[in-house]
């Protein structure tokens, strides 16, 4: 069984007797923003080889992948993260908090982008990982995922549902399994 603690955000930290996941601010390090330009090949792989129709094979259509890592990082709105078991970077998140300027947003973050790296899946490293991300960034979140993705549709229920307790909203739409939950309901429990 594996024991769990928890530290400040700017190294946050589970750790158990086989793990340790930590969560941080990947854009102080230009580091961890090369990293995450590295490795986001392997993300796109993954989601292309889903046969989703959404994300062309890599060289299809060219690489666009720089662009897309450099709008997270230039989004004050966009907040990337650099997922670590142990010291290891092992994955990464781009949670995306909504700019809604007038009155208070029905949706506070989404769930942009979520990666484990394969050598490191099945270990609890996301679980741990997105359960950190959701104490950090307490609000009404939306997390979406592809019909056409099962692993991740059943990934996103099973965390969602061990998070909340079972509180949280499913709906289908357009081909999109949508997981809607408020995080400060669980902090308070």
């Amino acid at each position: 069984m594996r024991t769990v603690r928890a530290v400040s955000f700017s190294d946050v930290v589970f750790s158990g007797p086989t793990v340790t996941v930590s969560v941080r601010d990947a854009r102080p390090s230009q580091s961890d923003r090369l990293w995450i330009g590295s490795i986001y090949r392997e993300y796109l792989d993954d989601l292309s080889a889903l046969s989703t129709g959404i994300f062309p094979v890599l060289g299809e259509v060219g690489h666009r992948e720089p662009d897309q890592i450099a709008r997270w990082f230039g989004d004050r709105n966009a907040f990337p993260l650099i997922i670590l078991k142990t010291a290891e970077r092992v994955g990464f998140a781009m949670v995306a908090r909504s700019a809604h300027p007038l009155g208070p947003p029905v949706i506070e973050y989404r769930m942009a982008e979520f990666f484990i790296s394969r050598g490191s899946r099945r270990l609890g490293v996301g679980r741990t990982a997105v359960n950190l991300i959701l104490n950090r960034f307490a609000g009404r979140w939306e997390i979406t995922e592809y019909l056409r993705n099962p692993g991740a549709v059943s990934f996103w229920r099973r965390v969602v549902a061990g998070y909340t307790r079972g509180s949280y909203q499913e709906r289908v739409i357009n081909g999109e399994v949508r997981q809607i939950f408020d995080s400060r309901i669980e902090r308070s429990r």
